[in-house]
């Protein structure tokens, strides 16, 4: 998930913290869709080898967008590339780690899913990967990001950020 601009904006209280990144909030909304369609037809194709290699492939964009970023994944590519351009400037942009977290979580739910599925727990993976599959629907179709909200609420009940930045 990604956006075109990426800003770190100064912050006179908090020199010496790394400051936020921000990001185009129609970019996360776009790569859900594209999650959202990947989960769909790997839950679809259920169980099959297209399922594992579609599990495998999502999982390896959720790492990369929780490790690197959400700018970083192919889906941020396809978004900077060749839909942004074709937008008109965004009226806000949005700290990059709500969905940085987000994407942690549909890392777990897709590790789950995919070993469900290579050790014969059917149920198991398909379980999970309609979780995952809920979850990147929720914010394509309606821009309610689920992993998002986990990682406020996490923040105001401890105080802090649940993912470093």
């Amino acid at each position: 998930m990604s956006s075109i601009t990426q800003t770190r904006p100064a912050s006179p209280a908090h020199r010496d913290a790394s400051p936020a990144v921000r990001v185009d909030p129609r970019g996360p909304r776009f790569a859900a869709s594209l999650t959202t369609l990947v989960l769909a037809a790997a839950l679809l194709a259920a169980p099959s080898t297209l399922t594992v290699v579609l599990l495998a492939a999502q999982t390896v964009l959720f790492a990369v967008g929780a490790v690197a970023g959400i700018g970083r994944t192919p889906y941020g590519w396809l978004f900077r590339t060749f839909v942004r351009p074709r937008l008109a400037a965004p009226t806000e942009l949005e700290d990059a780690a709500p969905p940085r977290f987000a994407q942690s979580v549909g890392l777990g739910f897709a590790v789950v899913a995919l070993a469900g599925y290579l050790l014969g727990a059917d149920l198991l993976g398909a379980i999970a990967t309609g979780a995952a599959l809920a979850a990147a629907f929720l914010n394509a179709a309606f821009g309610f990001c689920l992993g998002c909200e986990v990682y406020l609420l996490l923040k105001r009940l401890t105080g802090r950020a649940a993912v470093p930045q």
